[in-house]
């Protein structure tokens, strides 16, 4: 079954936005994964990726652990997939004309299994991220299950669209609570933030709104602002084990102004065009990347670094 899309900008065609000089639209696709499910999963992605190419999208964004379910524990090494699996070859070959972002659980050679981001372009793998910080507290177990990543690395967006360079950086879910994670990124000129998430509602916080959904609406707004770049979160909804998935996926510019109405808590596709002109304005109005004083951090890294040393 195909989501109902929920359109933020008229049906794009390609062709128009490609006219548009430094623009390019993205999907985001607020789905409800089978826990377990890595067939049934793939199916809708792939209608979604067809789905969301013909609305005229650039970019679709799946969230965390899309092909798989969140709450995996011993099915991990049932779920996980090599990068050159037939499951991931599909799913590649499908964005030849469109680029996305899904999740999976990735085995490695040495049988290691991450929480990984995969960036697909031009029918092929283009980038990995292994999720970095694994949340083991309250709900959480994930580093029970799962190797941690070991980096944070920029790259050039190939999206059919897009005339310029625009250039990326994936967190997936529990990276943004570490805003060293959102720095480093920062560091290498990112231009958008794609934030694969899988977050559970826990917590009431002012009346009805749940604490979760809080700390996100904050933690995207500041982000966004702080680094003058777009933040493109794509939360995941639905039920595994009787916990409930929030949604409220968005996009928010470079002011720290959310660009579209947070999505609800149902599936859906939400569309949004992102212009390079908004950066510039950005960054001309709060000069923040310009000013800031890298060699400073890294003096004071290698001085704590040395004084550890010492003790």
């Amino acid at each position: 079954m195909i989501v109902q899309q929920r359109e933020t900008v008229a049906a794009p065609d390609v062709a128009d936005v490609a006219a548009e000089a430094d623009a390019f639209v993205a999907a985001l696709a607020q789905v409800a994964p089978r826990l377990g499910d890595v067939a049934a999963n793939l199916e809708r992605h792939l209608e979604i990726i067809a789905q969301a190419a013909g609305a005229g999208a650039n970019i679709v964004v799946f969230p965390e652990l899309s092909l798989t379910g969140y709450f995996l524990k011993d099915l991990v090494p049932d779920v996980a997939l090599r990068i050159d699996s037939d499951e991931i070859s599909r799913l590649a070959e499908a964005c030849r004309d469109i680029d996305a972002v899904i999740g999976c659980v990735l085995e490695t050679d040495d049988t290691r299994f991450h929480n990984a981001s995969v960036y697909l372009s031009g029918g092929r793998v283009a980038r990995v991220h292994a999720k970095v910080y694994l949340p083991t507290y309250g709900i959480f177990d994930e580093q029970r299950y799962l190797a941690a990543g070991d980096r944070f690395r920029a790259f050039d967006l190939t999206t059919p669209g897009a005339n310029s360079r625009w250039r990326a950086g994936m967190l997936v879910c529990e990276d943004m609570w570490h805003p060293s994670a959102v720095s480093l990124l920062a560091r290498q000129g990112v231009d958008v933030f794609l934030v694969p998430s899988a977050s559970p509602g826990r917590g009431v916080l002012r009346g009805a709104a749940l604490g979760t959904a809080h700390s996100y609406d904050a933690m995207t707004r500041t982000y966004a602002q702080l680094f003058t770049a777009y933040v493109v979160y794509c939360n995941r909804v639905g039920y595994e084990d009787g916990i409930a998935f929030w949604g409220g996926s968005r996009v928010v510019g470079p002011d720290g102004a959310t660009v579209i109405e947070p999505a609800g808590a149902d599936e859906t596709i939400v569309y949004q065009r992102l212009e390079k002109t908004a950066l510039r304005r950005a960054r001309i109005a709060y000069p923040l990347l310009r000013d800031e004083r890298h060699d400073v951090t890294d003096a004071e890294t290698e001085r704590i670094l040395r004084r550890r040393t010492r003790d």
